[in-house]
């Protein structure tokens, strides 16, 4: 499990408490990575304090902050499992959505993502007005530039088997917000398939993301992708 985290302090430490408690629970073997993107506050000392008494728990940490894509490649290519999850750590989805995903990829499917659109799913806290209309603007952009058929690729849940994985985010190359959705069109353009699943979610405060700085970057790295072509897109990328 890969936790991308910059300047976390209020929550990573009940947010660990959280994960670990669950995972703890499960049969299945597991590690969790936080990715210190660059953290001028106290989140890697914390972290550091979790992974002192939970040997599961690791630490990666870089100076100086490169981005939310960057930290989420540098976790996903640096772990060694079967499956890979990347999970915010607001925890805006919970942990127990995990379940969710399972029975989505029990037919061979290679990826499953949480997807907050889809009629089933559950958002207990919903955003602010003006971010669910840019959201749901930016989506028709996603979809008519990037990859159709997708409802939501910026939800941060998504699980992978790893040799996807490693096919997918060895190509990723953007580094700032806009790794989400190019990972998903990587991931189309080597026909691999991608489950959407509807699960329970709740908008957190403190979103690192900036509606106009932000949304003009995404905007920007959306075009450049789709002007790339399939073939500079695949092309092989040094993760660092």
């Amino acid at each position: 499990m890969i936790v991308p985290a910059y300047d976390e302090q209020d929550r990573i430490g009940p947010s660990l408490a959280r994960m670990t408690e669950y995972l703890r629970g499960q049969e299945f073997t597991w590690r969790l990575i936080v990715v210190s993107d660059g953290s001028t506050d106290d989140t890697e000392a914390l972290v550091e304090q979790v992974a002192a008494e939970v040997p599961e728990v690791q630490l990666i940490a870089y100076k100086p902050n490169r981005g939310k894509g960057y930290a989420v490649r540098k976790g996903m290519l640096s772990a060694e499992a079967d499956w890979l999850l990347f999970c915010d750590a607001d925890l805006a989805t919970p942990m127990e959505e995990l379940e969710k995903l399972w029975p989505a990829v029990e037919d061979g499917t290679p990826i499953a993502i949480g997807s907050r659109p889809l009629r089933e799913s559950q958002l207990e806290i919903r955003q602010p007005w003006y971010r669910e209309f840019m959201g749901r603007a930016f989506n028709m952009a996603v979809q008519t530039l990037g990859i159709r058929g997708i409802a939501d690729t910026q939800c941060g849940f998504k699980l992978f088997r790893h040799d996807a994985c490693q096919e997918v985010f060895r190509r990723v190359k953007v580094d700032g917000f806009g790794f989400d959705f190019e990972a998903l069109m990587i991931a189309h353009d080597l026909g691999l398939k991608i489950a959407e699943v509807p699960i329970r979610w709740q908008h957190k405060d403190g979103s690192k993301v900036s509606l106009v700085r932000d949304g003009i970057r995404m905007l920007r790295d959306l075009v450049r992708l789709r002007m790339m072509g399939k073939s500079r897109r695949l092309a092989l990328h040094d993760p660092d």
